[in-house]
């Protein structure tokens, strides 16, 4: 298991945003892997604080990690750095604050990350489910392979910007970095475009891909396929795809994290005598029901806690409860010997100022001749 966040950047748990930027920046310093290039344990380190503060910088993050640990943020998506690569290209502007500037790359750009909405049945979140979904994204070329050059060419370094992507402007006591307007940025010119591209590098292609989804995802929850994003026209790894779903409800089942609700109703002499109920559960996808026990003198709002019933949670870690609530029925509408009986228990309870049945016409009659 990883050790505490908290504990790894060395705050306490109600530390404030600052304090923990604060504490990363001294940790990152200390670890950098540019500090410290024969020391394998150092880049370990700082890995590890990296992962710390992702967590720990993003409210949300946080209030899962607080209430969860470390399951709570992978719940949403949230997952460790694989590499030193990663951590500077998310965290690369947060970098240019601790150390005056950026830090040099250790190889080509990641290719861009690519999101992809998927809508799942209830009981698909419930029980896991595996999807093939239609991705559109771009490929590399295959004439030019990415140079976006003719076949036979290469791209030439920008005279103006000499290659950088970027020039100087002055302006009075000012220098402004501008993008270079002859390469747009890219650092290199191409004179022969390619016919098949157009000097893209890249072309739009469809692809069918498997999304695996465990069992217990909640709606928008996100998953990583990772490598499965646009590929990099530096010679980099291809970006990751990011599927967010999106989990249509069940009119049956309330759901709070692993745990389910549902509200059955019971009868007046039910909820008086006891007797069983039939409720739905998640067996089956959903589809399968079961009677469980209503205990005499059950009241509107108790309710029964099937203990292990509820959605898988994420890691494997066991199943939340199904609690079922009643909701006690009294009826609006009774037959003459109905209200007759209910008088004659509510008589025999002793319980006062409970109106009477009403009588027929016939009976009021005789009742008035009578007095």
């Amino acid at each position: 298991m990883p050790r505490d966040y908290y504990e790894v950047l060395g705050v306490g748990r109600d530390a404030g945003a600052g304090d923990i930027k604060k504490a990363y920046r001294r940790l990152a310093m200390e670890y950098h892997p540019d500090r410290n290039p024969d020391d394998p344990s150092a880049e370990e380190k700082f890995k590890e604080a990296s992962n710390a503060y992702k967590v720990l910088a993003d409210p949300q993050a946080r209030q899962r990690y607080d209430q969860f640990g470390h399951e709570g943020p992978r719940g949403q998506g949230f997952e460790g750095f694989r590499g030193v690569d990663d951590i500077f290209s998310t965290f690369g502007d947060l970098f240019g604050d601790f150390f005056g500037g950026g830090r040099r790359r250790r190889g080509p750009a990641r290719g861009a990350d690519l999101r992809l909405d998927l809508e799942l049945s209830f009981a698909e979140a419930v029980h896991g489910t595996s999807k093939e979904v239609d991705v559109n994204h771009r490929e590399l070329c295959a004439s030019c392979e990415g140079s976006g050059a003719k076949p036979g060419t290469k791209p030439t370094s920008c005279p103006t910007c000499e290659g950088r992507g970027q020039v100087l402007h002055s302006q009075g006591f000012f220098v402004i970095q501008t993008t270079c307007p002859a390469c747009k940025g890219q650092g290199s010119i191409i004179s022969e475009r390619c016919e098949e591209c157009g000097g893209d590098g890249t072309l739009e292609s469809d692809s069918k891909l498997t999304v695996n989804v465990p069992a217990g995802v909640d709606d928008g929850q996100t998953l990583r396929l990772a490598g499965k994003g646009e590929p990099s026209l530096e010679g980099g790894p291809h970006g990751h795809l990011y599927v967010v779903l999106h989990v249509q409800p069940d009119e049956r089942f309330q759901r709070d994290g692993a745990d389910i609700l549902t509200e059955v109703d019971v009868g007046f002499a039910k909820a008086a005598l006891g007797g069983t109920v039939t409720i739905p559960t998640l067996d089956d996808d959903c589809e399968a029901t079961e009677e469980i026990e209503v205990e005499a003198g059950v009241q509107p709002g108790d309710y029964t806690v099937r203990r292990g019933k509820g959605i898988p949670r994420l890691q494997g870690r066991g199943n939340g409860d199904h609690v079922v609530r009643y909701r006690v029925e009294v009826p609006k509408k009774m037959s003459r010997r109905a209200r007759e009986l209910v008088a004659e228990l509510a008589e025999e309870l002793g319980e006062e100022g409970v109106n009477e049945p009403k009588r027929g016409l016939f009976g009021a009659r005789k009742k008035k001749t009578a007095q």
